[in-house]
């Protein structure tokens, strides 16, 4: 599980990693198929803050090479990454700026950007807390909006051999 500011990764068969209570958070999975792999971040914020100790999960320009080198230390190479974003709602109607939501997918794909990792699949927006839940032998990713059934955001089919 990884809860606000965290970051869980597993290469085991019949884990699932789960990131609940997204509303204006972000849910960033990065996924490698190929070896049945993934890690979730449960982004909070944009940007770090240079200022004091934090957790690189925490903040989007942050959380995109924390679950890089946490799946490189799993033996995944960066090539072979997509992303997955859930989360980023409008929870609140205040106005002047303050969606958080939109800012910390707009800063999740800048960041994905950057370091060359398509996104392959999004569920964002709108004004409904999701959870995501990334199904790692099953090869699988949902959501589940608040109130709503578990959806399935994308199948990842068994490479046929050639």
């Amino acid at each position: 599980m990884a809860r606000m500011a965290e970051m869980v990764a597993s290469r085991t068969e019949g884990d699932v990693l789960v990131g609940l209570g997204l509303g204006s958070c972000i849910g960033l999975a990065l996924l490698d198929s190929a070896h049945r792999a993934a890690a979730l971040a449960h982004v909070v914020l944009p940007v770090a803050s240079r200022h004091g100790a934090f957790t690189a999960a925490k903040f989007a320009d942050t959380a995109v090479p924390a679950l890089v080198q946490e799946l490189e230390r799993l033996g995944i190479r960066r090539q072979s990454l997509g992303a997955v974003i859930v989360g980023g709602a409008q929870m609140f109607s205040m106005g002047g700026g303050m969606d958080i939501g939109s800012r910390n997918e707009a800063a999740v794909r800048e960041a994905l950007r950057g370091a060359r990792i398509p996104v392959i699949a999004s569920q964002t927006g709108g004004s409904v807390g999701r959870t995501i839940r990334v199904h790692i032998g099953e090869r699988y990713v949902s959501y589940k909006e608040a109130g709503g059934p578990e959806v399935n955001l994308l199948s990842v089919p068994e490479k046929v051999a050639a």
